[in-house]
Formats: C-alpha cells, structure tokens, sequence
C-alpha cells in the first residue's frame, strides 16, 4: 500500500469493511483498465476529447456496477447503503492508482447536494445517474463579475407561473461542452444580496440552441476543459429548484462544503487533497536523478535536496491531516479540517510543480509531446493546472479569511 492510501486508512477496519476492502483490492487488480492509446488529462478539469471522456466515462460506469462508487448512499438512490466503505473504495483505488472518475462535479458537488437538499422525486431522478456517470455535470456558479464574491451573482431568474425564465453569464465551467445538467446559482430577488439567491437544477445538453450557448475556454495549457456558458431566457420548471426560493446560498454552502472534499460521499477525483503518486515527492527525487545541475544529477544539489525534505514534510504533514480528517472524535470543527486541507493540498500541488522546474532548468520550457522534455513534458503541464485548483472553490485567500473569521472567531477584515 502506498504512504497515501496507508495514512488515509486512518483507523482499523470493522470485519465488513475489512471483508470490503479485500474486495476491492481483487476487483481493482482484475478489472483496472489499460491505458489508452491517447493521453489522458491530468484531472477531469481538463478532459477536451470525446475520446478521453468516453474511457473514463466507461471506467466510472464499470466501478458504480462493482459498488465501488456511491457506497454510502441509500440502495433506493443507485448507492450502496453502507456507513464508511466510501472511504475504503477511495483508498484502493488510489492504491492502485486507477483512473479518476470524469464526472467530478456530479459526484463532488451535485450529488451531496440533492441527497441533502432534494425532493424525493430529484433524488430518485437524479443521484442513481450522477453516481454511474451515465449523466455528466458542471456547476455554474461563477461569473465574469462574481468569482470569489460569489453572493455578486448577478444571472436572473423571474418567476412565470410554474416556471422560471433564466438569463445571464456563467464562466470557468468545466465539462460543460460534455454535460447534461448543471447546478445552477441565480438570483431571484434584489431586496438582499444573499438572501436573493435561488438554486436550481438546470439541462445544459438537450437546451443547446434553446438558450442555452456553451462556448470553451482556452488556457494557458492549450487544454479546453473550461467554458462559458450563456443563457437566455432558459425556462425551467419549478421542480428543477432545489430547496425553498431564497435558500440559494445555503444550498450553495453545502455544495462548497463538499467540494472543499468534507464529504466520505466523495470519490476519487471529486475533491479531497491526496497527492496523485505520479505527482509525488518521490516522483519528484526521480526526476531530479534524472536531470543535471552544473554537470551532476540535480538530486546531489544541496539546494535541491533541502527543497525536496521541505516538500516530503509537507507531504507526511498532508498525509497525517487525512488520517485527522477521517477520525470523528477528532474533527473538533466541520469546517478546519477541509478548508484548511484545501489549501495546503492545493498550494502543496503547486510547490511541488515549481520545484520540478527547477531541476528541469531550461528543460522544463519544453512542453508535451517534445521527445526532449522530461518525462514528456507533464511538470510544466502539472504547474500551469495547478493554479486552477487554488483558485476553485474560493481562492486560497478566501480561504484563510474563512478559517480566521469562521474557526478562529477573528473579526471580519471588512
């Protein structure tokens, strides 16, 4: 077992989760697909091709039939109906480093939010499909003008009848070119700007051309996961909200909560702060013996060396607030532990990107698919994407303000 999976294991197994996990680990080594003959993204927020999201469409789909997705949730709603055999499908695969799951938003930040907040009709609608990845989501939350701010959302939703007519802008939504519904945050009311907020359950797929425009982003990466996505006078039904008219910002928190990865509903590449082994500190020592500093392999640098025992305290440091995380008696707070874990396991990512340019040196401007770069150009690609992931969820910074003023009880900065 891996440092990771072994720190995440946290503590002893019940002989039915003893009994799972041996499953897991049988079914994980038979039936772990090959890789494919094309290059798969680094996470599901850079899936571009049909290609790519049909294998890892296909791979979620084969480990929901296994029961190794969605075990915690009830039978009646597609899941397992088991207590904390999440966590144990999570650790072996990441044991065994199996692909992520592509429908990151669904599982992350959609499906916890329904089963909470849901009628009974959108969860037997909804959870079942989210959890094989038979239906793809994106989240359309942030906008030109409200990021970080998201209480600034500004998309309108009016009230005719039995339905509401949406219309506005939402940006940095992922897989939206690939889904078929997203969760949706707009406002309903100017009288309060949180207060005004509603939450609803929006098709993405079957309303293009029906108001409905999702147009890519391209970065820096050359990589279109992120889009745009207009809408214009979208109709939706009432059933389609989710929790009471005005509740849009709680319902949003509870999405968030989740994505910050507070959740054992949450699978492999649907939040959490474990370090892919391929992105590792160890991986990070292999690269350095592999390239050259002043004529010598960059691991005997002195400078080097002391960056690589700062990253792996780090790392163990990552690996031991796991272990916290998955102990009830110690979670003294709901909110620390995932925020906190957030933006260590975040920023930890992207350190570790910095330092592989560093001993890359000149080598590390050659990016993927040049022969000459090392390990095919996947550090500089690593660095660049990871300043997505300190950015979603709230900002690193907006995180730190919400531990201080949330946890620590420190007065609001403004």
């Amino acid at each position: 077992m891996s440092g990771t999976a072994e720190a995440l294991k946290g503590s002893k197994d019940t002989p039915a989760q003893a009994e799972f996990r041996e499953y897991c680990r049988r079914w994980i080594a038979d039936n772990i697909p090959v890789a494919p003959p094309f290059r798969l993204p680094q996470s599901p927020l850079e899936v571009m091709t049909v290609e790519q999201r049909d294998y890892l469409q296909a791979w979620q789909k084969k480990c929901h039939a296994a029961g190794l997705v969605g075990c915690d949730y009830p039978r009646e709603y597609g899941g397992g109906g088991h207590d904390g055999f999440q966590r144990i499908a999570n650790q072996e695969l990441g044991r065994a480093q199996a692909p992520f799951f592509i429908n990151v938003v669904g599982l992350g930040m959609a499906g916890p939010t329904i089963l909470h907040h849901g009628s009974e009709e959108n969860k037997r609608r909804f959870l079942r499909p989210i959890l094989s990845g038979e239906e793809l989501w994106c989240q359309g939350f942030s906008e030109p003008g409200a990021g970080s701010d998201l209480a600034n959302v500004q998309t309108r939703a009016v009230r005719r009848g039995d339905e509401w007519v949406v219309t506005g802008h939402k940006v940095w939504t992922s897989l939206a070119h690939f889904a078929q519904w997203m969760i949706l945050l707009a406002r309903t009311s100017s009288t309060s700007k949180h207060k005004g907020l509603t939450y609803f359950l929006a098709p993405v797929e079957s309303a293009l051309g029906n108001g409905v425009t999702v147009r890519p982003l391209i970065k820096m990466t050359g990589e279109t996961g992120f889009n745009e996505v207009l809408l214009d006078e979208v109709v939706l039904p009432d059933s389609l909200r989710l929790d009471e008219e005005g509740m849009g910002w709680t319902v949003a928190m509870t999405t968030l909560l989740h994505e910050r990865g507070a959740s054992p509903l949450v699978t492999p590449g649907a939040g959490g702060t474990a370090m892919p082994t391929e992105y590792s500190v160890q991986a990070l020592a292999e690269l350095a013996r592999s390239c050259t500093i002043d004529g010598r392999p960059a691991i005997e640098d002195a400078r080097i060396r002391d960056r690589l025992m700062r990253l792996l305290l780090r790392e163990e440091g990552l690996k031991q607030h796991l272990r916290r995380a998955a102990v009830p008696a110690l979670v003294d707070h709901p909110l620390r532990l995932p925020m906190q874990g957030k933006v260590l396991g975040t920023e930890f990512v992207q350190d570790v990107g910095a330092a592989a340019l560093e001993i890359a040196g000149a080598r590390a401007s050659l990016y993927v698919g040049d022969p000459h770069s090392p390990d095919d150009g996947r550090w500089p690609l690593q660095y660049m994407n990871s300043y997505g992931f300190t950015i979603a969820a709230g900002t690193s910074e907006i995180q730190r303000d919400l531990l201080g003023e949330r946890v620590l009880g420190l007065p609001k900065t403004r």
